[in-house]
């Protein structure tokens, strides 16, 4: 599927390139770091086919794809003119609170990572599940192999946070892991082995440190970074600012290489004496208190948690705990606390299925189906915003049901050993590698069938009535009926003659999905019969594609019409097309606009076929075709 046209959309309703600090994107969202989120036109983009919802949270403009977001980034960036996690955070016009720059941060850094999380962590889990079940033996060379998959990314996680946060905070990413490399580079690690401390530090407090070795005689507290999250932060943090300040007074001329021999010379041994040493303990008051706050009441923990889940991820507020979660795995070894949340796409699975179950609504089986299996595999935003939330009382089964998971788990004791994938690939993290399948990993199993299991009984009883659906049906049918039948008089239309001559077919016969299921716009198609797209109405052209095979025009009352001339024909790259108009040119009905050779592409091996879509059709009552016109009828 073709997402060009869809980016576009988003592009302009983003407020345009200009208006962009930088994007990234998670498994369902492309996360916009915008100047001015006034700018944004946010109605046309909830209401754009394609785009689930917009979400506005955390200092981020959110524009809710769905499961392909990740090809809808690619061609974004590409059609933007940006890089790979371009952003410019210096650049805002805008001035976040504490709280909305902290997800800001905490999302900017970890959302490039996170599918490799997963990934790296579902192949821990696996090699645990191995032993667990006697088919393989710690001491086995394919353990061995398996673990080094698994683990390798974890253990030098700083390497990967030296590039993400380096990014952040606008510091050169190779320097950025060069300064995580020194981190957990093997050497340092085994000073220690075989020798006594020179001296402690801070004998008898929280922070007593044994000293084994000394920089220009001044003491190392060395720390275990291996998987480690803070230190590698903070320390690409200041590296960021003094690199900006050596950069400042190094003649031009020298400073591709002593810019960065001079931020790592000074920025390791900082680390080593100072950042990593107080970030590290920072670390484990974090943890400390964070487990603190479970051990109070577990099952208080789980209800406000499991109950509070979805919420959180609405609002992409669920950054704050995940950094947490993986600093309590590098210190503690296990985390209570994201597993909490981990019954909410069952929960939400359960509340689809009894939907589905209920409704006879074709629509919502086409939408709820693929949702109920992404639900599984713990994308439950296609479920939350596609299904539950509209209906408002299945949303609510959901976070009950999520919240009776989240006690369960709570008093099992339930605990994430490992950071991996969501849903049901979740399940091998909450394996102990030191006891295998214990009451807590019971406990979890209990707390996901229960969720999945209550959340449908609910939904399946009093939390849906298809009444609801059916009788929204009735009364937007009704004002279409009532519009085009009795009351013609009152009834405003707009006819548009199809641009090009050839015979009209309904859009659900072209053969490109993207266009058959209007998820571009509603529209005809047509199979043309000469080479000349003629403007059927005054207005400008607000798009012309480089290859000339796509012509985006604006009327002059605002409908915006898109003519895609054949299947494919891009990769012709302007062979065989002829433009009379530039983009930006303004042109009369009856102008002709581009020409265009269709023996010769059809020779070329591409169908003609040409979808004329109304683009902005969400803004009318209908758009329908009228054949007595040969063209488009739009019903306001």
């Amino acid at each position: 599927m073709a997402y060009k046209e869809l980016v576009q959309v988003i592009l302009d309703g983003v407020g345009g390139r200009e208006n962009i600090n930088g994007v990234t994107h998670c498994v369902t969202r492309l996360r916009f770091d915008l100047k001015d989120e006034n700018k944004a036109k946010t109605d046309k983009l909830k209401n754009t086919s394609g785009v689930v919802t917009v979400v506005q949270s955390g200092g981020q403009y959110q524009v809710v794809i769905g499961n392909h977001v990740p090809e809808v980034h690619k061609e974004f960036i590409e059609e933007a003119g940006m890089s790979e996690g371009n952003t410019d955070s210096s650049d805002s016009g805008k001035k976040k609170g504490v709280f909305d720059a902290f997800i800001d941060l905490i999302s900017g850094i970890f959302t490039l990572i996170l599918s490799l999380l997963a990934a790296t962590g579902m192949i821990k889990g696996l090699n645990v599940i191995f032993v667990s079940t006697g088919w393989l033996s710690e001491t086995s060379g394919t353990y061995a192999i398996l673990q080094a998959a698994g683990d390798a990314f974890f253990y030098f996680f700083p390497i990967f946070l030296g590039y993400t946060s380096a990014k952040k905070f606008g510091l050169k990413p190779f320097v950025g892991m060069a300064i995580g490399a020194a981190l957990v580079y093997p050497s340092m690690s085994s000073l220690t082995v075989g020798l006594d401390p020179l001296y402690t530090l801070f004998s008898g407090t929280l922070f007593e440190s044994p000293v084994y070795v000394t920089f220009l005689g001044i003491p190392v507290i060395l720390m275990n970074y291996g998987s480690s999250v803070v230190p590698i932060v903070l320390a690409n943090f200041f590296g960021s600012k003094l690199e900006k300040f050596i950069t400042k007074i190094i003649p031009s001329l020298l400073r591709s290489f002593l810019v960065p021999f001079l931020t790592v010379l000074l920025m390791v041994p900082l680390t080593y004496l100072l950042i990593g040493p107080i970030a590290t303990w920072a670390g484990n008051i974090l943890g400390s208190g964070a487990l603190a706050a479970y051990n109070f009441s577990p099952v208080l923990a789980g209800l406000i948690v499991g109950g509070f889940w979805q919420v959180l991820v609405m609002f992409g507020l669920h950054w704050g705990v995940i950094p947490i979660a993986i600093n309590n795995i590098a210190v503690f070894g296990y985390d209570p606390l994201l597993i909490l949340g981990m019954s909410t796409p069952f929960a939400t699975a359960g509340a689809v299925l009894a939907v589905l179950i209920k409704s006879k609504n074709t629509q919502l089986r086409a939408i709820g189906i693929p949702a109920f299996i992404s639900s599984f595999f713990g994308v439950s935003e296609p479920s939350l915003y596609g299904v539950t939330l509209p209906r408002k009382k299945p949303f609510i089964a959901t976070l009950i049901a999520a919240a009776t998971g989240g006690v369960i788990v709570g008093l099992s004791g339930s605990q994430k050993f490992m950071m991996g994938g969501m849903g049901i690939f979740g399940i091998p993290t909450v394996i102990n590698p030191d006891t295998g399948w214990d009451i807590g990993f019971y406990g979890f199993i209990i707390a996901i069938i229960v969720a999945f299991v209550l959340a449908f009984i609910l939904t399946i009883t009093f939390f849906y009535d298809p009444k609801e659906d059916r009788e929204q049906e009735k009364q937007a049918k009704k004002k279409v009926d009532e519009s085009t039948e009795e009351s013609p008089e009152l009834l405003e239309t707009k006819e548009i003659v199809s641009p090009i001559s050839g015979k009209i077919i309904p859009v659900s016969e072209i053969t490109d999905e993207a266009f058959s299921s209007e998820l571009l716009g509603k529209g005809i198609g047509v199979i043309p019969e000469s080479g000349e797209v003629i403007a059927p109405f005054d207005g400008v052209v607000v798009t012309l594609f480089p290859s000339r095979h796509a012509i985006g025009l604006k009327s002059t009352d605002g409908v915006e019409l898109l003519i895609h001339i054949g299947m494919d024909t891009v990769k012709l790259e302007g062979e065989y097309f002829h433009s009379l108009v530039e983009q930006g040119d303004h042109f009369k009905q009856g102008d002709k606009l581009l020409t265009f050779e269709p023996e010769k592409i059809k020779q070329a091996g591409y169908s003609i076929e040409t979808p004329i879509i109304v683009t902005n059709h969400q803004n009318y009552l209908d758009v329908v075709m009228d054949e007595s016109i040969k063209g488009i009828k739009i019903i306001n």
